[in-house]
């Protein structure tokens, strides 16, 4: 059920709006140096490796070992495919706009649960929500001026990144379907390990240069703070503010990941971003929300993308 924020909730909330906000600068970084494929297999083995005691000691490695294929499943949409093709993208994009991109998730989830025969998605609020936040993207892509480099290559990744955002929208559907009955930090961390093991080749084939400090300390961080400290933190979350105000954070990443990019990285931060960037965001809070505060009581929540 809905609870409302303690001092500690918030403090929570907001350690967790700056923590999925950050990856796409850590990527960016990461990627000068370090192939899509390292960065991958890297951040998930990190991760994997903090989080493998916890599942352990909870038991909830060995229920997740039960679902493996759908645990698989689960890993291939929420991370083998969108951790490989955001190092791709950013090889083109700014991070804070591959940021705003990957916030279009509940725009696609929304079209997802339409096309799954959800009546509610129909709903006016959510319809309008789904035209607001598509103008948004349509005016950030199309309108010339962002500074990101070279011809059409950041149009091609532009399209990664939302197709990164379609995967996300998707991966929600297989744990509810298909993995409700599997604690969550099972599910993240054998999906973790897997992928990881299965990227340690395509790492090793791909990565032809010496790698800098800075991408290294970039990747390490990715590993142990935006995945591993992340995901113990979104537990912790959970418990303390519950499932329907827990993922609010999400609306707040974007923004931290526009601002992060323009202060540290100096990146492009034209009109079409301060137009369409709002746009994008109140489109995609009317199609998740309808408007207002789911009042139902949840199941845990999904994961929520990595970023």
């Amino acid at each position: 059920m809905s609870r409302s924020f303690t001092k500690r909730g918030w403090l929570l909330f907001f350690a967790m709006a700056a923590i999925w906000g950050i990856p796409y600068l850590l990527i960016k970084i990461a990627v000068d140096s370090y192939s899509p494929g390292a960065i991958v297999a890297g951040r998930t083995l990190i991760g994997a490796a903090i989080l493998l005691p916890f599942a352990i000691r909870s038991g909830a490695l060995r229920v997740a070992l039960k679902h493996w294929k759908w645990v698989l499943a689960f890993g291939l949409v929420e991370m083998a495919g969108p951790f490989f093709l955001l190092g791709h993208a950013e090889q083109s994009l700014p991070s804070g706009l591959t940021g705003l991109l990957v916030a279009t998730v509940p725009l696609w989830a929304t079209i997802i649960a339409l096309l799954s025969g959800e009546r509610g998605a129909l709903r006016p609020t959510r319809v309008a929500g789904l035209v607001l936040g598509f103008i948004g993207v349509a005016v950030i892509v199309l309108v010339p001026g962002l500074g990101v480099s070279g011809g059409g290559d950041w149009l091609l990744a532009a399209g990664e990144v939302l197709l990164v955002a379609v995967m996300y929208a998707i991966a929600p559907f297989i744990v509810a379907r298909k993995l409700n009955e599997v604690p969550s930090l099972g599910s993240i961390t054998l999906s973790l390990l897997m992928i990881g093991i299965a990227y340690l080749p395509i790492a090793f084939m791909t990565q032809h240069e010496v790698p800098t400090t800075e991408a290294t300390i970039s990747l390490v961080l990715l590993g142990v703070i935006c995945t591993a400290i992340a995901f113990i933190l979104f537990f912790a979350l959970i418990k303390e503010v519950g499932p329907v105000n827990a993922p609010l954070f999400t609306y707040i990443n974007p923004i931290v990941a526009l601002v992060a990019g323009v202060i540290i990285l100096s990146e492009h931060l034209g009109v079409e971003l301060l137009i369409g960037a709002p746009i994008v965001l109140l489109g995609c809070w009317l199609a998740a929300m309808g408007g207002k505060k789911k009042e139902a009581v949840l199941p845990e929540p999904d994961p929520t993308p990595l970023g």
